[in-house]
């Protein structure tokens, strides 16, 4: 049985489709958060290896539709499950067939199955569908507001100077902590996509 005085450990990542390109971390112990940036795999996976969390909630497609054994593969579905069901709540995302969907997908794969080699549970997520579901505005349109949402849901530690990729991380590491209080989703099934269940909002709901 968990010790209720143990606050939950989880890391979000907010994943580059290239090691060239920033990807946005933020370790999230209970309330707390301490947000940083990697670029290599190996640095993602020191980081998970030294926070021992909880969960791992990635913002990168981490399955492949049906039919498709490789993304590459053009026979079987185009979407996802959890595409769909994101589709039918009005929550915009890119397809993960399309553009530099593709490479984000490929890193993204290889990543779960080396985290989930070491033992931890490493599961999707999409920062901007939870932030539709807090009425948060995404990263893209109001960085200052992302933040203020964020502090308002709990979240402490989170500077100014935090960039986007951060913020999605940290967006990331709170959805994870709703996934394990009991207070998430996963759409589509264990291999969907992870987001804030609608049904506890509440007064944690933020102001667009």
């Amino acid at each position: 049985m968990r010790l209720t005085s143990k606050p939950f450990v989880v890391l979000g990542i907010d994943l580059a489709g290239s090691p060239r390109r920033p990807t946005g971390m933020c370790l999230l112990r209970g309330v707390q958060a301490q947000t940083s940036v990697a670029f290599s795999d190996e640095d993602i996976l020191n980081t998970v290896q030294q926070a021992q969390p909880d969960l791992v909630p990635i913002d990168a497609p981490l399955s492949l539709p049906k039919g498709r054994k490789t993304i590459s593969d053009r026979r079987g579905e185009h979407f996802r499950d959890c595409d769909l069901e994101l589709r039918r709540r009005g929550i915009r995302f890119f397809p993960i067939t399309l553009g530099p969907m593709r490479m984000l997908t490929t890193r993204g794969l290889a990543l779960k199955a080396k985290i989930r080699a070491m033992g931890y549970r490493a599961i999707e997520c999409y920062p901007g569908g939870a932030q539709d579901v807090w009425g948060l505005p995404r990263q893209h349109r109001d960085l200052a507001g992302l933040r203020a949402g964020l502090r308002r849901l709990g979240v402490r530690g989170l500077t100014n100077a935090a960039t986007s990729d951060e913020l999605d991380a940290a967006t990331a590491a709170l959805v994870g902590q709703w996934v394990l209080s009991g207070r998430g989703e996963m759409l589509g099934g264990e291999d969907g996509i992870c987001i804030p269940s609608d049904r506890f909002l509440g007064k944690a709901k933020g102001e667009r």
